[in-house]
């Protein structure tokens, strides 16, 4: 079957609602805990033995501070119907730590299809002064030093809403999230549309029940994935993903594009809650 895979990336593009009550460390952009859930639905399918039909759901839950470190737990399950009487479902479990200054990640994922374990990957990174240093245990226990310094998931979005309050319309960046075998390396290539202003194109999803939103402006955020390994040609991303983003990290009406076929993702649930005060 087609494997739904996602990056960490995906995990971070975080719902940012209330202001811790103590400031974060300047230049630092301040995120929110919540948990959220979209329902996935097949958008498109590409591929020459296309998907008929695909359901299914992010689970997303967030919390941390500047201080204290971003902590995520992610959960995708997907049901790929290939139209010939028979339906796999993959379901890939993740869960994250981040430094507040993006320092440090640690990272662990479980990829199963049809309820077999396929794929683990379990490890830690950590930024040195000119490279990146990997500590992985699972698929295999060995050290992997990453000669570039490429931002983490949490600091990659901070850097999308930073861009894009600066009106920047491109952003590219190198970012590693311990997704696959925990060793690979992605160009992004980040794509920021017309600012939408407050008030203006009233969300249909959960975020419509949220006061805090509605005097909050977004923009239309396209990120593309790119194999850092893969040279020469012309270069296809190997996922991309759609969305509005909110200046206070909010996400909503989600596209993903594997390429083979796309997904929607619908917020039908979102859960705010306070965010705890560095000391």
């Amino acid at each position: 079957m087609t494997k739904t895979w996602v990056p960490v990336g995906l995990a971070v593009l975080v719902f940012y609602v209330t202001v811790p009550a103590q400031a974060a460390p300047q230049g630092v952009v301040p995120l929110a805990s919540h948990r959220a859930v979209y329902e996935l639905k097949l958008a498109e399918a590409r591929g020459k033995r296309p998907i008929q039909a695909v359901r299914g759901r992010i689970l997303y839950d967030f919390s941390g501070s500047p201080c204290d470190g971003y902590a995520l737990q992610f959960r995708q399950v997907s049901e790929l119907d290939n139209g010939e009487g028979k339906a796999s479902v993959s379901d890939l479990r993740a869960t994250t730590w981040e430094e507040g200054t993006g320092k440090r990640l640690r990272f662990f994922s479980e990829n199963y299809i049809d309820d077999q374990l396929r794929d683990v990957v379990d490890g830690e990174a950590e930024r040195l002064s000119n490279r990146v240093g990997v500590r992985l245990t699972k698929p295999v226990d060995k050290r992997v030093e990453l000669a570039i310094q490429p931002v983490f998931p949490t600091e990659h979005v901070r850097q999308i809403i930073a861009a894009a309050r600066d009106g920047k319309k491109l952003l590219e960046s190198v970012v590693y999230d311990g997704s696959e075998s925990g060793e690979k390396l992605y160009d992004t290539l980040t794509i920021i549309g017309q600012v939408i202003a407050p008030g203006a194109k009233a969300p249909d999803d959960a975020a419509a029940k949220q006061p805090a939103l509605e005097q909050v402006m977004r923009w239309p955020v396209t990120i593309s994935y790119f194999d850092r390994a893969q040279k020469g040609g012309e270069q296809i991303p190997v996922y991309a993903i759609t969305l509005e983003l909110y200046e206070n990290g909010v996400s909503r009406a989600l596209k993903l594009d594997y390429g083979d076929f796309v997904l929607t993702g619908e917020m039908t649930q979102i859960e705010l809650r306070d965010v705890k005060a560095c000391q």
